[in-house]
């Protein structure tokens, strides 16, 4: 028999999760903010935004610890504590991987992206972003499920689930792209190899964020 997380907890795992999720989605405005003032030159803000995205997440790794280290070891749990830690690993991940990219950045002080690659950059940013603002509202949805086990929650979680996939799949198409574009452009091979490396991290955003909603599908599973 399943039992609902607030009958176990004074306060639901799934509360951290959520937490958590709300700390990514900030932590992608920042990164949003940073690679426009980054590529496009418009201002001189690139390292408040990267430092803001490392507080966050800072933040962010105090609230995955809190989740894990208030995890009774003996108390019967509706999911396994297996999957509870797996996503919020993967969830840790996509915030790790913004802030590498922006750190990518940094290590080219002046724009390295030419100019005739701006548009794929920023449509691959946006195509990565997008599933991050997904995630909270996933973890909403779930953590209404685990409290109540209404079939009508479980199912709007895993239609974000499916969205988030498709999304995740149109930055893989982005990134593609892309990555056929550097290898085109008349660049010097530095600045292909940091072009290509960051075309790499920020495509892994999405990735870690198609991989926490792949958890979260088998923690809802039946």
């Amino acid at each position: 028999m399943r039992i609902p997380f607030s009958s176990l907890f004074v306060t639901s795992p799934f509360e951290g999760l959520q937490e958590h999720a709300e700390k990514v989605k900030e932590c992608a405005w920042a990164y949003q903010q940073g690679i426009e003032c980054y590529v496009t030159d418009k201002c001189e803000s690139f390292e408040k935004f990267r430092h803001e995205v490392i507080r966050l997440e800072h933040e962010a790794d105090a609230i995955k610890r809190r989740v894990r280290g208030h995890l009774p070891k003996n108390t019967m749990l509706p999911v396994s504590k297996f999957l509870i830690f797996r996503y919020i690993r993967e969830q840790d991940c996509v915030l790790d991987s913004v802030k590498d990219s922006l750190n990518w950045l940094s290590y080219r002080p002046q724009n390295a992206i030419p100019k005739e690659l701006e548009k794929d950059f920023f449509l691959l940013v946006d195509s990565v972003v997008t599933p991050i603002e997904e995630l909270s509202a996933m973890v909403k949805e779930a953590r209404e499920y685990f409290n109540t086990f209404s079939e009508k929650q479980r199912i709007k979680a895993k239609e974000i689930i499916a969205t988030m996939r498709s999304l995740e799949h149109e930055a893989d198409i982005c990134e593609d792209r892309l990555n056929r574009k550097i290898f085109c452009c008349e660049a010097d091979p530095v600045t292909v190899m940091h072009l290509l490396k960051l075309t790499e991290i920020t495509g892994s955003i999405a990735d870690h964020a198609e991989n926490a909603g792949d958890m979260m599908r088998a923690m809802l599973a039946k």
